[in-house]
């Protein structure tokens, strides 16, 4: 009899065997399990950074209006069934079992007739979909694994909206080396008369999307650096105010200390304008708000431990985001500090990467803009890790701060716990990889531990 550790083993195993496949294939898949993606409101998201943020904000704020939400997410940081959830829960092990069984059995037979085997992230997209189909949601929130146009949920032809977050260089040995042909490729997502909400802060690839927009002869609304107006920022929230004519006298509030999460927001209550029949009433706003300042989206400005910060920027255009946030938290708690108060408040950068990323690029900026006590180099567990030493001799290269190699993860939480200072913070960032340690290290130890393992 099938367990679900022997399905999750079986997932685990699937790239072994198994390469991402055209669309074509993934809808033939689709239609062997009966096509579950037929007659649902489907919000598809795509973009290189905020997507997991923009889909928890539109989750949240379509349940404020009564309606039950599956999102179909990845990547997972602690247990697989993260990826799919249905009303913030993500599904349990008897339903993740049930789920995997239906589409194994399928796969079994199109392997019969000559079909090959769905990929890793095929294979749950379509475990996600026979989920939502039996749980019937009133919306399904899709985000793209990779690029838009060739990603398994493109699969799905009739969305009720796109929705496009940041973009910048990542994935550029699939997806091109130009801000200007990541955002062609993510752009495949726009379906004729689809509407779609994007974040326009990069204009490079904000004139690539509207051309596209144009081509489909659709309708797109573009969110700027002008839409929104930061109220105020500190370590355990962000506030600020949308600049139009519908709620300008609304303050917003987020339980996250990314300065990059405003515009995040303001692309997903632009979308529910969007869904909802724009503009909403005042009763609507204010349920959204509330909704908002709800919710808690684990690995980004994340404060794990007192005083220590998880963030999952894993390319340049993410780095460059936590640099702002940090360095906009600096100036409103390091001003008033003098002295040996303000090198105590220095943080100490706790970071790893993998191969596939520019992570000396990540790290030039880290260097760059960020003052830190120390850097902590350590290892993820994953076959494309970055050696420590290798990591290491990068950081040495951009800065005479002290830089401590640590190969085991163990021994690089510790040091870094070990060389805060009272006022000063831990940020742990460079790998989705490194967020999943950390987070299993801190259930570990507990949120009141001392942090050692």
């Amino acid at each position: 009899m099938t367990t679900y550790r022997d399905a999750v083993d079986y997932i685990e195993n699937i790239p072994k065997f198994a390469k991402k496949h055209v669309l074509e294939h993934t809808k033939e898949f689709l239609r062997a399990l009966g096509n579950p993606e037929k007659g649902q409101k489907v919000i598809h998201v795509a973009g290189t950074n905020g997507k997991g943020s923009v889909c928890a904000y539109l989750q949240a704020m379509l349940m404020a209006e009564g309606k039950r939400v599956g999102v179909f997410t990845s990547p997972h940081l602690v247990k697989i069934n993260e990826r799919i959830c249905v009303n913030t829960e993500p599904v349990d092990d008897g339903t993740f079992l049930e789920a995997f069984c239906r589409v194994k059995d399928t796969v079994d037979e199109m392997g019969g007739a000559g079909f090959a085997h769905p990929s890793y992230f095929e294979f749950l997209f379509g475990m996600g979909m026979v989920v939502f189909q039996k749980s019937k949601p009133d919306y399904i929130i899709l985000e793209t694994g990779l690029g838009g146009r060739l990603d398994a949920t493109n699969a799905v032809e009739s969305p009720v909206l796109t929705v496009i977050t940041s973009i910048s260089l990542d994935h550029t040995q699939y997806l091109g080396n130009t801000v200007s042909a990541i955002a062609a490729e993510k752009a495949g997502i726009i379906k004729a008369g689809v509407p779609l909400v994007f974040d326009g802060t990069n204009i490079e690839a904000s004139n690539v999307l509207k051309k596209h927009v144009e081509m489909k002869g659709g309708r797109c609304r573009e969110i700027t650096n002008h839409a929104f107006e930061i109220r105020e920022i500190s370590n355990k929230h962000i506030a600020f105010s949308r600049v139009n004519a519908y709620d300008d006298n609304i303050v917003w509030e987020l339980s996250n200390c990314g300065i990059y999460q405003a515009v995040n927001a303001s692309v997903a209550i632009a979308a529910m304008e969007q869904i909802t029949d724009m503009p909403a009433d005042k009763a609507r706003y204010e349920r959204w708000r509330r909704a908002l300042a709800g919710v808690s989206w684990g690995g980004r400005m994340e404060e794990v431990l007192p005083g220590v910060y998880l963030d999952g920027a894993h390319n340049p255009g993410a780095i460059t985001a936590f640099c702002d946030s940090v360095l906009a938290l600096n100036e409103e708690e390091r001003g008033c500090l003098e002295g040996r108060k303000r090198q105590e408040a220095l943080p100490v950068i706790l970071f790893s990467a993998v191969r596939d990323k520019e992570y000396e690029t990540m790290i030039a900026e880290l260097c760059r803009r960020i003052q830190a006590k120390a850097y902590v180099v350590t290892e993820v567990e994953d076959e494309r890790k970055v050696p420590a030493e290798e990591l290491a001799r990068i950081f040495q290269s951009y800065t005479k701060q002290p830089v401590l190699e640590k190969e085991e993860f163990c021994q690089a939480w510790e040091a870094a716990i070990a060389a805060k200072e009272d006022l000063g913070k831990v940020y742990c960032l460079g790998s989705l990889y490194l967020a999943g340690m950390v987070k299993k290290q801190v259930r570990g130890c507990g949120r009141e531990g001392g942090g050692r393992c």
